[in-house]
């Protein structure tokens, strides 16, 4: 299965996401800041990189961006967690070089189809819209 990468601030959601992941086969990195984790997707690139929007410090928007801008990871596909999921919050999204979103709270199927559809294909920046 493939290595994930979640950066995450919340407790709570690391755990459900990680448990959703790990139950499916995958292998777990985690963060829970953009600079930790763009220091573990340089040093060990994941195959996908769950991405909170609401980060401390820099938010996961600009986390996106500095991974799009490098080289090393700028392939890597990016799936926002966000809970805010409005017209103008998909446009700064996919801007940003998210591949898809999921809107929290996270539902168990959505965010499996999301990282297997991901992970299945080279979507660019197409942004799929995943909710319950």
């Amino acid at each position: 299965m493939a290595r994930i990468l979640i950066v995450e601030d919340t407790p709570a959601n690391m755990l459900l996401a990680g448990t959703i992941l790990q139950k499916a086969g995958h292998t777990l990195l985690q963060a829970t800041d953009a600079a930790q984790g763009l220091a573990l997707a340089r040093e060990n690139p994941p195959d996908l990189v769950l991405m909170d929007i609401q980060l401390p410090g820099m938010d996961g928007l600009a986390a996106t961006r500095a991974l799009k801008a490098d080289e090393r990871t700028q392939d890597i596909p990016v799936l926002a967690l966000t809970a805010f999921a409005m017209k103008g919050d998909e446009e700064r999204m996919r801007a940003a070089g998210c591949a898809a979103y999921v809107s929290k709270p996270l539902r168990y199927q959505q965010l499996l189809a999301a990282v297997d559809d991901l992970l299945a294909h080279d979507v660019g920046h197409d942004i799929s819209h995943q909710e319950g």
